[in-house]
């Protein structure tokens, strides 16, 4: 999962290198990149502004478990955070046993003090899928519904005008970063004390 390295001050991309079959959408939104950034990874709220999450479930700091669909159609997979960086970008990638994407967003300021979320991802899709994909309107569609995700988002954040909570962790290679190191765990049983 190599990518470009950019510490948030040069305004360098910092992209990983997704591929063919990728899309790739930005919408700019009238607030600024740390509230931005706090929302987006408050996950559960995805239902609340998505035309396709139903729901969002936090399995363990960098796993979660989506459930989409339209209608009565339902898929549920798992995702893992691969990288995040607060106020600069998140990575992820499917955890199914055929993972089908892998994706990125990646925030950065505007001139006007907002912010443009860009988002990309990667498909690899199996069986039949595999073959409409070779189809440009298959991935046009898919550029489509993510462009409608991103301004469900930006209408959400705006008209909320502030974050309705955050994650401020970093994670790098799947792990959560702490900023201070852990103190060894004794093997010694705690007993209750009183």
């Amino acid at each position: 999962m190599a990518h470009e390295e950019d510490d948030g001050r040069t305004g360098g991309a910092r992209r990983r290198p997704l591929r063919e079959r990728h899309v790739e959408e930005t919408v700019e939104v009238a607030v600024p990149v740390r509230t931005a950034y706090n929302q987006w990874t408050q996950f559960k709220t995805f239902p609340r502004f998505s035309a396709v999450v139903r729901d969002v479930e936090q399995v363990r700091p960098t796993v979660t478990a989506w459930t989409i669909g339209y209608g009565p159609v339902r898929h549920r997979f798992s995702v893992e955070i691969v990288e995040q960086d607060p106020d600069a970008y998140l990575a992820w990638r499917g955890l199914e046993q055929r993972p089908t994407h892998e994706g990125e967003v990646e925030f950065r300021p505007t001139e006007s003090g907002g912010t443009a979320i860009t988002v990309r991802m990667f498909l690899r899709p199996h069986g039949a899928v595999k073959v409409l994909t070779r189809f440009p309107r298959v991935t046009e569609l898919a550029a489509r519904l993510v462009r409608g995700e991103l301004v469900g988002f930006k209408d959400f954040i705006e008209g909320l005008g502030q974050e309705g909570g955050a994650w401020r962790g970093t994670i790098r290679n799947g792990r959560v970063q702490h900023d201070t190191p852990e103190p060894p765990r004794s093997r010694v049983a705690q007993w209750p004390v009183g």
